[in-house]
Formats: structure tokens, C-alpha cells, sequence
């Protein structure tokens, strides 16, 4: 028998969980990984561009080729593309002879406005890590502590009630010890219980979840309000008439009324145009998506540690509404599944329960590691009807 016992012992030991203690959650992620890509997209799209007009800008020199008359010198030539890109104005008669001009800054401001955008898109994540991060940091650190604690109290547990069934001369008084402890609710340790249950009724993490991606859909329409109506309007406009009749020049009888220029960097124009619509808007459904979730539960991570005695979120029902702060913090807890060590270790309980559900009644991770352990989860039936005999 000291055999067994010893068997259960080391099964036990085995089954607890080392002390982290010390500097520990390094590595604790603060963003879901759905997140950490439309912030690299969204951040990093932008700037990858603007290197790609100003690598163009070095490598070919002046972004406008102007047709000078061919009387100008050269220095002559060199002011006229000099001045028309700085005015960078159309300048055209229309069908029922009216004078009309038109702007073509955002060719100009093309890299400027590139990083601008990366600037603006990096603000939602910045909102997020000032204001949400610190406070889920600490959430989490305490969860996952608190879950890898209650993990290791019902081991421990286990383990004194294998040492006080050992030292029991009569199983009776152990059996109805351990009958009064339960009906009592001894085994449960409700303080987890109660910090995520009052996580229900915070809302502060949610609405800056939420204010974060509707500031990113906000951009994301003005981005694409912008491309359509300033990029669109110049997208196919490879050459333009410039007019340098101005200042000195006014009177100069030599010089034309206007002068055609060429813009030799409109490919490039247009490939920015494009590829930003088409990517920011591929991430509107995305972003959508990562908005829908908060509508629904994760009950992935809540069903496994069901297991834990004083664990019974689902069972009671207190789960309402979703859109709270414990939503938040279960979707960032899966996230970090890798920090909870025992995870692992109540999936395989869990596993293993539903294979023994028909022969014993197991509720929690008590009473299967007692059932391994050599114990019954509940009081053997010989003894029950020997009480019974005994007090007919």
C-alpha cells in the first residue's frame, strides 16, 4: 500500500506547476496578432512607398521635363523647369473659351504626404499604448498568476487530502470530512472568480479597443477621400501647360504665354495611387472583423479552466453582454496561451474527463487528480451502505 501511495505522491508532485518567481512575462504580448499586421500595413505600407519616390527622385534627377522655345539658353531652360515646378499649374482653355487652371501639388507633396499618412495611421496604436496597455499589462500578469495559482492550490489540495486519508485510522471520518468540505464549498478559492466576474462591468479597455479601430477606419476613408479626389483627378495627366509670365517677365514679348512640361515620374504617381487604395481598402473587412469579434464570447480559454474549483463563469451564466472589459481581456489571454502553463495541463484533464464522465461524477480538477491519485471523488458505495446499516 505505502507503494501506491508513493506512485500518488510523485504523480502529484509532477502534476504542480514550477514557481515562477523573479522578473517573469517578458515576453507578454499587448496586441493581438490580427492587430500587430494592420499595424505594420498600415504604418509600414506608407513609408515602404515613400522610400520608393525618393529613390526615384534621387536616381532620376528633376521630376519634370519642360519644352523650352528653342531660342532659350541653357540657363534659361533650367528656370523655366525650375519655376514650373515649383507653380506646378495647368493652365488651358476649355471648349466654350473660358481660362481655367489647375493644381497639380500632389505630385509635389507625394513622399511628404506618404509619411504624414504613416504618422496619422501610428496614432491609434499610440492611443492604445498609453492609455489601454499599462492597466492590461497588470490585468493579465495578475490572471495569469492567479490561474496558474488555483491550478497549483487544487494539486497541493489533493495532495493533503491523500496525506489525511494515510494518517485516517477510521475512512468514515475522512469521508464525511471531506462531504461537509464540499457541501460547504471549502475546495473553491473565489477570489479570481470575483476580479474577472467585476471585469464584466468595466468598460475601459473595450471602448479604447473600439475607439482605436474606428479612428483606423476613420483614416483609412480620408486616405481613400483624398487618393480619390486630389490623386484621381490628376491620374492620367502626363503633361501640363506652365505658364512663366510673371514677375520680369511679364512684358518680355520673346517669351510664349505657356509652355508645355511633361511630368516624368507619373508611372510612379500612379503605382503609389493604387496600391495605397487597394490596400487600405482590403483592410476595411479586416478591420471589421477584428470590431465583430468583441460581439461574441471567446469561451475557448473559459471552458477549459472550468476545471478549477472556484472557475464557473459559464456554468452560472454570468456571462452577458460581451462588449466589456473580461471579452478584452480573454481574446489578449489566448493570445498569451504560451504564458499559461497550465493550460496545457487542464486541456489534457479536460480531454481525459469527458472518457470517464460515465463511471464517476468529476467536476473539477480535485476530483480527477484524486481519482488518479487512488481516491475516490466521492464516498465509496461499501461504505456508504455499511453507515447505512449501522444507522438504519
Amino acid at each position: 500500500m505505502s507503494l501506491a501511495h508513493t506512485a500518488a505522491e510523485y504523480m502529484l508532485s509532477d502534476a504542480l506547476l514550477p514557481d515562477r518567481r523573479g522578473p517573469r512575462l517578458k515576453g507578454l504580448h499587448l496586441e493581438l496578432p490580427i492587430d500587430r499586421i494592420i499595424k505594420f500595413v498600415t504604418v509600414g505600407f506608407p513609408l515602404l512607398l515613400m522610400s520608393l519616390a525618393f529613390a526615384q527622385e534621387f536616381s532620376a534627377g528633376s521630376r519634370i521635363s519642360c519644352f523650352s522655345p528653342s531660342n532659350f539658353t541653357i540657363r534659361q531652360a533650367g528656370y523655366v523647369d525650375s519655376s514650373c515646378w515649383d507653380s506646378l499649374v495647368h493652365h488651358e482653355w476649355d471648349a466654350v473659351g473660358n481660362y481655367k487652371t489647375k493644381s497639380l501639388w500632389a505630385h509635389k507633396v507625394l513622399p511628404y504626404s506618404l509619411l504624414a499618412l504613416a504618422v496619422i495611421m501610428y496614432l491609434p496604436t499610440l492611443l492604445w499604448n498609453y492609455v489601454a496597455a499599462p492597466s492590461l499589462s497588470s490585468d493579465l500578469l495578475f490572471i495569469i498568476s492567479e490561474l496558474d495559482k488555483s491550478y497549483n492550490r487544487s494539486i497541493r489540495l489533493v495532495q493533503h487530502m491523500l496525506k489525511i486519508r494515510q494518517k485516517s485510522a477510521d475512512p468514515d471520518i475522512f469521508w464525511d470530512e471531506l462531504e461537509k468540505a464540499r457541501k460547504e464549498r471549502y475546495f473553491e478559492f473565489p477570489l479570481l472568480e470575483r476580479y474577472l466576474a467585476c471585469k464584466q462591468r468595466s468598460h475601459i479597455l473595450v471602448a479604447t479597443y473600439l475607439l482605436r479601430n474606428s479612428l483606423l477606419l476613420l483614416f483609412i476613408s480620408a486616405t481613400c477621400l483624398y487618393l480619390g479626389y486630389f490623386h484621381l483627378n490628376i491620374f492620367f495627366q502626363e503633361e501640363f501647360s506652365c505658364s512663366i509670365k510673371m514677375g520680369l517677365l511679364r512684358e518680355e514679348n520673346d517669351v510664349p504665354d505657356l509652355i508645355t512640361c511633361r511630368l516624368t515620374s507619373l508611372s510612379i504617381f500612379q503605382l503609389i495611387s493604387f496600391s495605397s487604395a487597394a490596400v487600405y481598402l482590403i483592410l476595411v473587412p479586416v478591420i471589421m472583423y477584428n470590431l465583430t469579434r468583441l460581439c461574441q464570447w471567446d469561451k475557448r480559454l473559459l471552458s477549459v479552466y472550468e476545471m478549477l474549483p472556484a472557475f464557473d463563469l459559464l456554468s452560472r451564466k454570468m456571462l452577458g453582454c460581451p462588449i466589456n472589459d473580461l471579452n478584452v481581456i480573454l481574446l489578449f489571454l489566448h493570445a498569451n496561451i504560451s504564458e499559461l502553463i497550465s493550460f496545457s495541463w487542464l486541456s489534457v484533464l479536460c480531454i481525459l474527463k469527458d472518457t470517464t464522465t460515465q463511471k464517476h461524477h468529476i467536476d473539477t480538477v480535485v476530483d480527477f487528480m484524486t481519482l488518479l491519485a487512488g481516491l475516490e471523488p466521492s464516498k465509496p458505495k461499501h461504505l456508504t451502505s455499511k453507515a447505512y446499516d449501522d444507522h438504519p
